[in-house]
């Protein structure tokens, strides 16, 4: 058993009130220009926090979340893993790129049972993002696997694609589908059959997650396994037609597709066919990954599945390793030990988590190292508020009203040590691009930390303010006076606010040469009074008798 015992910090004065974690999710600190939708809100609160003594910028992106490079945007999944376990681990991408280039993933038990699947007439489907975003997949991973399938004779491969349009540019599909079908028209030679079998909109096909609207995950089982939907000769053909029937479609909303041969669709799942989903990220995953993997189960009640073949799965990662999420995988996901919430329970601090149901996973899963259900149902509490079933553009206020509600009686209550909550606006209205919505959203956070803080004043708590990536903070993009939304992801640092309402402790900065998300567990431990474990990345802050003790 791992020792979790943490040591008292010195010098500490106990305070009566809360310790409460506000995440502002998408909230990222860019340039000062009009397309910096943070700058542009009216954030009376924020700015007036930022002109704190206890205020530094953090990295968020790139190797401070492990990620292969500083060229890779971070994430929510990644950022609260940073968070939630006080170390840097190699995460999805990174972990895909090293088992595929080594060829690990392919000595899987799942490579094999591909292998005997396709040897006996089977076809291989791959599913998942055809982009180079890489946050829920990377477009190389699939050339990867089809290089394999080429080494291996599969004879018959079809490819299920869905449209990013979030990670990249809002319209660029093309960019990818067409060279994908350049690349299984060249490979379909020497009696192999490698084509596009369907398609869709990442929001509106196959990717939902948190049990939000499962009908996403309806209409990409029919596209992939019944081959239901709407016909075209091709996937650029469907993509262009989509186009050009509604200009202001962008590429995540695009309806799904089905690619025919005549009537006949090209890549409908049969018996004895084998199933890989290439994207790396969970949480669109896992509701996908539940309806192939649960069979006849009479648990599975979510939609009527019409026709269940006898089918072998596999991520290309296990989603959920509490709850087996697939059964089968090519490449073991990071094994994230001892996270801040481990030490806490073992401390006896109680803790209060809470977010709507599109970052509930985050502040709970991903904040406990990826990681299912409570660590200690009797210290810990979790809330989930439910996310509205509509497109965050149109109600950018979302449920943070809600979530703030809660915090306030949580913070009252007077029951809990160690609060954490998400505000999802600026990184889910964020992904819409309409200017307007991002605005509101990033005010309406505004307006939730004022009513935060307020009671947390009387509670004589402290707040620690940060975000998990950007978002908010670039609504566009412009080249030669034509202005492009920008959707997805930034590379921006994000806002470390301590703001004390107790003044017990004379808490100071640290001064980190480069302070990333995962300084942030170890400056809660400081904050609860406790000194990090030794092995968590420096905390952000430190006491004067630190300093002193150390001389």
């Amino acid at each position: 058993m791992p020792d979790l015992h943490l040591k008292k910090l010195p010098g500490y004065h106990p305070f009566s009130g809360p310790v409460v974690t506000v995440i502002m999710d998408g909230v990222g600190i860019g340039p000062e220009s009009e397309s910096n939708g943070v700058f542009m809100a009216y954030t009376p609160v924020l700015d007036e926090l930022m002109k704190d003594r206890l205020v530094t910028r953090l990295k968020a992106h790139g190797t401070a979340v492990g990620l292969p490079s500083d060229d890779d945007m971070g994430n929510s999944e990644v950022g609260h893993n940073a968070l939630g376990a006080g170390r840097i681990f190699a995460q999805g991408a990174k972990l895909v790129n090293e088992a595929l280039k080594s060829g690990a993933a392919f000595t899987s038990r799942a490579w094999q049972e591909v292998l005997k699947r396709t040897a006996t007439g089977g076809t291989l489907h791959l599913i998942g993002l055809i982009s180079d975003g890489n946050v829920h997949s990377h477009i190389d991973h699939l050339y990867a696997l089809l290089s394999q399938c080429l080494h291996d004779k599969i004879h018959k491969v079809r490819v299920h694609g869905l449209l990013d349009g979030r990670d990249v540019g809002p319209k660029s599909a093309l960019e990818y589908f067409q060279p994908l079908e350049k690349k299984l028209q060249k490979l379909s030679t020497d009696g192999r059959d490698f084509r596009i079998a369907s398609g869709g909109g990442r929001m509106i096909t196959t990717m939902d997650r948190y049990n939000a609207d499962w009908s996403i995950v309806e209409r990409g089982w029919k596209a992939h396994v019944l081959g239901e939907g709407r016909s075209f000769p091709s996937a650029c053909d469907a993509i262009r037609s989509y186009y050009s029937e509604d200009p202001a479609m962008t590429d995540q909303y695009m309806e799904s597709f089905v690619v025919t041969e005549g009537e006949k669709p090209v890549g409908i799942m049969e018996d004895g066919d084998a199933v890989i989903l290439f994207n790396f990220r969970g949480d669109r995953a896992i509701e996908i990954s539940r309806a192939f993997d649960e069979g006849e189960s009479e648990t599975f009640t979510y939609f009527d599945r019409k026709r269940i073949p006898d089918l072998f799965y596999a991520g290309i990662m296990q989603y959920d390793g509490d709850a087996l999420i697939p059964a089968h995988y090519l490449v073991e996901p990071p094994a994230i030990d001892r996270p801040l919430g481990e030490y806490l329970c073992a401390a006896g601090i109680s803790s209060y988590a809470i977010s709507e149901t599109q970052k509930f996973g985050h502040v709970t899963y991903f904040w406990n190292g990826n990681r299912s259900g409570y660590i200690d149902e009797k210290l810990e509490t979790y809330v989930e508020v439910p996310s509205d079933r509509i497109t965050f553009d149109l109600r950018p206020w979302m449920q943070a009203a809600q979530i703030t509600d809660q915090v306030i009686a949580a913070i009252e209550s007077g029951q809990y040590k160690f609060i954490r909550l998400n505000l999802a606006n600026g990184d889910m209205v964020g992904h819409t691009g309409v200017v307007i919505s991002v605005r509101i959203a990033v005010e309406t956070v505004d307006l939730c930390l004022k009513r935060i803080l307020t009671a947390l004043e009387k509670a004589a708590g402290i707040a620690l303010i940060t975000a998990d990536h950007g978002n908010a903070d670039c609504m566009w993009t412009e080249k030669n006076g034509t202005r492009t939304a920008m959707v997805a992801h930034t590379r921006n640092p994000v806002p470390l606010i301590i703001h004390d309402f107790n003044g017990k402790n004379d808490f100071q900065l640290a001064h980190l040469a480069q302070p990333g998300l995962s300084s942030v567990a170890a400056t809660i431990c400081n904050l609860l009074g406790f000194e990090a474990p030794q092995d968590y990345d420096p905390s952000l802050i430190v006491l004067p008798v630190d300093e002193r003790s150390n001389r």
